[in-house]
């Protein structure tokens, strides 16, 4: 890993392999694995049942998972291992646009506005992207009991919204990853391809997309 990359972000909607990525990437850099765990928020199952009801309780519950994770990555930390992180705390807002009415949104705003100074900065972003459809049918097949309720209209939303988040993000480099024609886990050679694009990297803004 270039030296100047000790905190790595793998983001991406639901489905697009940003937690597998994130485990190979610790593990080829003997570094430090950071992991959502979707699994243990309580109201995820309900909010994809009725969005409408749970989405504020699933939303806030995030947040502080989030916040309470990344508190404890101080810099000196990051000297010793690299860390890898399969979530970015600036990406927590997405949802919140998303999912909820105009005065819970200002709840949040005003929740999140004085948690995130506590949050390090990324020194590499890599966003993982895919069409809608593809999402789904990897959602499907890992068969996660918390994600039976996600729709395909849900996540078409979700992918545009992921799209204009990174079109404007700017607080890190990053990296643009098209997986559509691209297995990390099955083929060492897509993954070894990856690792030498971040190697490559110059510009705070650069794409990896293999073509068919």
């Amino acid at each position: 890993m270039p030296s100047n990359y000790r905190y790595i972000v793998v983001e991406g909607p639901i489905g697009a392999g940003k937690t597998s990525l994130a485990r190979l990437l610790a593990e080829h850099f003997s570094g430090e694995l950071l992991l959502e765990s979707p699994g243990e928020n309580p109201f995820l199952a309900n909010f994809y049942r009725d969005p409408r009801r749970w989405a504020l309780a699933t939303q806030l519950f995030f947040l502080f998972q989030r916040v309470n994770q990344l508190a404890g990555l101080k810099q000196f930390d990051l000297f010793e291992r690299p860390t890898v992180a399969d979530f970015l705390f600036e990406k927590d807002p997405l949802f919140a646009r998303l999912n909820l009415l105009d005065q819970e949104l200002a709840l949040y705003q005003q929740i999140y506005g004085h948690l995130s100074p506590q949050v390090p900065k990324p020194d590499l972003v890599i966003y993982l992207h895919a069409p809608p459809d593809r999402l789904l049918a990897r959602v499907r097949r890992r068969g996660a009991a918390y994600e039976h309720g996600i729709t395909e209209d849900y996540l078409k939303r979700l992918n545009e919204a992921y799209v204009r988040f990174f079109h404007e993000y700017d607080s890190a480099p990053l990296l643009l990853v098209n997986t559509q024609n691209l297995n990390f886990v099955d083929r060492r050679a897509d993954f070894d391809l990856l690792l030498r694009r971040i190697g490559e990297m110059r510009g705070p803004r650069e794409s990896f997309n293999l073509g068919v």
